[in-house]
């Protein structure tokens, strides 16, 4: 039996025909989180933890291959509004955190002196709380240290923070704050530390007994008698409450959905680490995407008439390429005309041709043919000499003494059967 045929299914709609895109959604900061280099399943699982750093505005099912280049990456980043692209570089002996705003740069260069993933930090921690509704809204960034002499630290700060969309104090709705990033810089060794947190907030000056009530937990009564004992057996916080410190605890100004974080009220702010960690140290910036001038260097100090010539042999490098792609565009308009000029001969040689071949077919028809033979011989031509045999399609007939003789070889083959 043949194979049977698949059924053809309509090809899913992406969000960009379903209708015009909310002017939030285009404006917001979105990324590509790739790895390149060296293949090392613990950098493959960093990048898919960064990315669930970035989320929601992130490609978080981004496939990678190797023949992808980074070329590829930035031909699609407009069409997505991709405005950062983040690469892990595994090299045979250090790896590196590039950051690159689209799509003309700069480019910040890190190297990563240190990593941790999120399911190492998740298993050393005793409380576990993740929660996949919190990676629905983007991370509160914080930033600390990030001041002193040097553009650098500037522009290293303002690249981390647009890397997520801002915050409207006066707008925001805060049950959607449930992460933050950390990005803390230490001036004596420049390295920076970044963690990731998620973000609790509980109520305070309440006893253990009524707070378990307050937030929905079926309490065990198997010991008391009346809820007033449960309620009176703890006159005390609760031992959590006690390890919050004064600081952290805030009065709301909006009510949670979280149960006992009311309006008004006094709640705790508690960070629960989820990962992943990196330490990072700033390598050099560059003026354009993975290339152009380097701005700053960590190690290599230049001074202002090596720059000079660096700046010289890039523009001579840019004044090449513009100067051979333009060699490029005439060639190949050149080369269309040529070809368009060649078919055009080609065209009017094969209609001279069609001319000269019906001029020639007038020319031998039989009857100038009889006109000509009877003006030089004088005398009529026989009617078979000049026939036209193209006007009569009958096939010639086979003379009689060769119908006889099939005949009898058919008569004779019949007898032998």
């Amino acid at each position: 039996m043949g194979k049977a045929k698949k059924k053809s299914h309509p090809k899913k709609r992406t969000a960009a025909f379903k209708g015009k895109e909310a002017s939030e959604l285009v404006e917001a900061p979105h990324s590509f989180i790739i790895h390149r280099g060296l293949s090392c399943p613990y950098i493959t699982d960093l990048t898919l933890d960064f990315r669930k750093i970035m989320e929601p505005f992130t490609a978080s099912q981004l496939k990678e291959k190797k023949i992808n280049r980074i070329k590829d990456f930035v031909a699609m980043s407009g069409f997505f509004h991709i405005s950062h692209m983040c690469i892990f570089n595994k090299a045979s002996s250090q790896l590196s955190f590039k950051v690159v705003r689209m799509p003309r740069g700069p480019t910040l260069t890190f190297k990563v002196h240190q990593f941790t993933l999120a399911r190492d930090v998740l298993s050393t921690s005793k409380r576990q709380f993740v929660d996949e509704d919190m990676f629905k809204h983007s991370p509160l960034v914080i930033m600390n240290n990030f001041t002193g002499d040097g553009k650098h630290l500037k522009l290293m700060a303002s690249t981390f923070q647009n890397m997520f969309p801002a915050i409207n104090l006066a707008q925001v709705n805060i049950a959607t704050i449930r992460r933050c990033v950390l990005f803390s810089y230490t001036p004596d060794t420049n390295l920076i530390e970044m963690r990731h947190y998620s973000i609790h907030v509980v109520p305070v000056g309440l006893t253990r007994g009524v707070k378990k009530l307050v937030m929905g937990k079926i309490p065990n009564l198997s010991k008391c008698e009346d809820i007033a004992d449960f309620i009176m057996q703890d006159g005390g916080a609760s031992e959590s409450e006690m390890e919050d410190d004064e600081q952290s605890q805030v009065v709301l100004p909006q009510t949670l959905k979280r149960k006992g974080n009311l309006e008004d009220n006094k709640s705790a702010v508690r960070l629960y680490e989820i990962g992943p960690r990196l330490t990072l140290q700033l390598m050099k910036i560059e003026e354009g995407l993975l290339t152009g001038e380097v701005l700053y260097h960590d190690h290599i100090v230049k001074t202002e008439e090596e720059k000079e010539a660096l700046r010289k042999m890039i523009e001579k490098k840019r004044k090449l390429k513009e100067y051979r792609k333009k060699v490029q565009e005439e060639n190949r308009s050149r080369n269309l005309r040529a070809k368009e000029e060649s078919a055009g001969k080609r065209k009017k040689s094969r209609s001279e041709a069609a001319a000269i071949g019906d001029e020639t077919k007038e020319d031998s028809e039989p009857e100038d043919d009889k006109e000509y033979y009877k003006e030089e011989v004088g005398e009529e031509p026989d009617e078979e000499l000049f026939k036209d045999e193209s006007k009569t399609r009958k096939r010639a007939s086979l003379p009689s003494s060769m119908k006889y003789k099939n005949k009898k070889i058919k008569k004779a083959q019949e007898k032998k059967k």
